[in-house]
């Protein structure tokens, strides 16, 4: 250990926080076990959502293979009818009152 980490432990010890050098490494050991967890399940979610992603991608490009497919400009006329169907509902509503 260096000597700047064993005055870091010992710094830990004079707190009184910890009881010895052993207490404050057995935190650390435990902290460094839950980090350890932690970066693992989130690798875990990581793969799992690329998983995720390439299948859907899959999926796509069998539609595709197969014709079934949309033109986009209809998509985003779709998208943009949904979006201002509720603002002229609304209009409508305040013009009435």
């Amino acid at each position: 250990m260096t000597p700047e980490l064993e005055q870091l432990v010992k710094d830990k010890v004079n707190t009184g926080r910890y009881h010895s050098v052993s207490e404050v490494m057995g935190e650390v050991l435990r902290l460094l076990d839950q980090r350890d967890a932690w970066v693992g399940l989130r690798q875990r979610v990581r793969e799992r959502r690329l998983a995720e992603l390439k299948a859907k991608i899959q999926e796509g490009i069998e539609a595709s293979e197969r014709g079934e497919v949309v033109d986009g400009e209809e998509v985003f006329a779709e998208i943009e009818e949904d979006i201002r169907r509720p603002e002229a509902q609304m209009q409508e509503a305040e013009a009435a009152k």
